[in-house]
């Protein structure tokens, strides 16, 4: 069981990262105005949108810029306590891990919904959603694994040692 929660933990961990970092410079321009970011930021973006034929970036439906507000007031920040939970090994990873993956799968559920569902989406675009349905899923799973033995439990303490009265 050891090696199975490595392995996701690795997964989670890369994923996780390009969360902490995408989030904040990418999605966020989705929902922000973009004269607040670096040409170098906006080009990308607008490269990501041509390459890809991300519509929901480009034509920023009402339902896709809240949850990318979602993605920024909740998700991110628990993409960034995952990963520190991930490093230092913390109790309280599977606690992130499952709200991280409950949130993002309840989000990518309504995207690709419109994706499928509207006939816009290339091919490509939807190769490119898909998977964060799995990591999804993973988050989530990582979340119901249950935990190690040697890590201590939040809120135990150590037995006192009583001393015998004479």
């Amino acid at each position: 069981m050891g090696a199975i929660t490595k392995l996701i933990d690795t997964i989670l961990f890369i994923v996780f990262l390009v969360i902490a970092i995408a989030a904040p410079l990418l999605d966020a321009q989705t929902c922000l105005p973009s004269t607040i970011f670096p040409d170098v930021l906006v080009h990308l973006k607008t490269w990501y949108t041509h390459e890809y034929g991300d519509y929901l970036v480009s034509e920023k439906p009402h339902f896709f810029v809240g949850l990318i507000w979602l993605e920024l007031l909740f998700a991110w920040p628990l993409s960034i306590a995952s990963l520190y939970g991930i490093v230092t090994g913390k109790s309280w990873l599977h606690t992130t891990c499952l709200m991280y993956g409950v949130s993002t799968l309840t989000a990518m559920v309504a995207i690709l919904s419109e994706l499928v569902g509207s006939g816009k989406a290339s091919e490509k675009l939807l190769k490119l959603y898909f998977p964060f349905m799995g990591f999804s899923v993973l988050a989530i799973l990582r979340g119901l694994l249950p935990h190690s033995q040697k890590s201590k439990a939040i809120g135990t303490r150590p037995a006192l040692i009583r001393k015998k009265r004479a």
